[in-house]
């Protein structure tokens, strides 16, 4: 799903809004979310999931191509857990 199928659903359910009123809606929650993240903040949503940054270890690994060793620095990586709700509905289908 597209932010603008998004958009345009939420629109149609909720009717009386304009689609550039939803849009900004969105806009200002997914800067949230963001920030939330940025700052190291896990982010929870009740019946969907929770979002968190964790730091990937360094490690050395071999390029393939070449043979020769590498190594890969830490890094921080998105991580979601699903909520127990939506995997029931997942497994359902």
């Amino acid at each position: 799903m597209l932010k603008r199928e998004l958009v345009s659903e939420v629109t149609e359910q909720l009717g009386g809004y304009y689609k550039q009123d939803v849009a900004q809606a969105v806009d200002i929650i997914l800067e949230n979310i963001t920030q939330a993240l940025t700052e190291g903040r896990r982010v929870e949503i009740r019946g969907f999931g929770s979002f968190s940054v964790r730091t990937r270890k360094p490690r050395t690994t071999k390029n393939p191509k070449t043979g020769k060793m590498m190594d890969i620095p830490a890094r921080k990586t998105l991580h979601f857990t699903m909520s127990k709700s939506l995997k029931e509905v997942l497994i359902e289908e």
